[in-house]
């Protein structure tokens, strides 16, 4: 089968997401066309693959399987026929996003993208993966980060193993809680949610030998409590990290965004975006209260005079 896919054009929906694991079993993309992408260089507004199948077709795809465990073997009938016709109108879904790019000028834009994905090396492997546990920031101890560390190793080595997804083979949040109570004994272990079930209990001593190494372990060699930070802040933090700016109006130097603000003409008090008759000057009210920014004077209104 990989040589069969040598020297042909592979129509992917989201190819990001493909590429690496094919790349990983040995498959080699010589040709692309991702559909995604050639739906977001068309704007659209929404680029699933359902939703681009209506638009572009006018087919609907059946769906109820996405959520699965496709870890399951064999894999039931009705998931394989799933599976197929997500991908059984894909090449029309193709040929259809093909003539809007050309329509719309934008071919060469897309086939430069796609050339781009398709040669683009994998991303490098984020620093301390174990961090992107969920509800890990619970754990307030470096000896807590510690534990989660080692029962994090502990549940990879097994789902490689087992060749399952990690997930699958012991959940974040039992995770996160066995390092929070650490449990020193297995019936102290098993009285805790998830890990009381029969596969857990069998794999009881894996996990308990996971948070007695991290108990071992010297402080000097515990994880820190904040992980390496690069790139882009999340947004949630913007307001924290970025200071923002307020503005210092004549004859006020405490000025309220409740109170309305007097004209700098001193004829009248208004409120924005009012503008006084007396001196054509346009009253603003300050943005917010944490840095300053002397405010020039009055704006000209329209038509008048600098």
């Amino acid at each position: 089968m990989i040589a069969a896919l040598r020297g042909v054009e592979w129509v992917l929906h989201a190819a990001d997401q493909d590429l690496p694991c094919l790349r990983d079993d040995g498959f080699v993309c010589d040709e692309l066309f991702d559909t995604e992408l050639a739906g977001r260089l068309l704007g659209e507004p929404r680029v699933n693959l359902a939703a681009m199948t209506s638009e572009f077709t006018g087919y609907a795809l059946a769906k109820g399987h996405g959520a699965a465990d496709w870890s399951t073997r064999p894999l039931p009938h009705e998931w394989l026929n799933y599976a197929a016709l997500d991908v059984e109108v894909l090449v029309d879904l193709r040929d259809e996003a093909y003539e809007r790019l050309g329509e719309a000028g934008k071919l060469d834009w897309a086939l430069e993208e796609f050339e781009y994905e398709r040669t683009r090396p994998d991303p490098a492997p984020k620093p301390d993966p174990w961090r992107r546990l969920s509800g890990i920031s619970a754990l307030r101890t470096r000896r807590q980060l510690g534990r989660a560390r080692e029962l994090w190793l502990a549940r990879d080595e097994m789902a490689e193993q087992r060749n399952v997804a990690p997930g699958r083979t012991l959940p974040d949040a039992a995770i996160v809680n066995a390092a929070a109570k650490n449990p020193t004994t297995e019936a102290e272990l098993t009285a805790l949610p998830v890990f009381g079930g029969p596969r857990m209990k069998r794999s009881a001593k894996r996990w308990l030998g996971a948070i007695h190494r991290a108990n071992a372990l010297p402080d000097a060699d515990l994880p820190p409590q904040h992980g390496p930070r690069n790139g882009t802040p999340a947004a949630n933090r913007w307001a924290r990290s970025i200071p923002r700016r307020r503005t210092v109006w004549p004859g006020s130097e405490r000025p309220s965004r409740r109170s309305p603000t007097r004209c700098p003409c001193r004829s009248r008090t208004c409120c924005p975006p009012t503008r006084c008759g007396s001196c054509a000057g346009r009253v603003r009210r300050p943005a917010s209260r944490e840095s300053t920014t002397p405010w020039p004077g009055p704006v000209p209104a329209p038509g008048s005079a600098a």
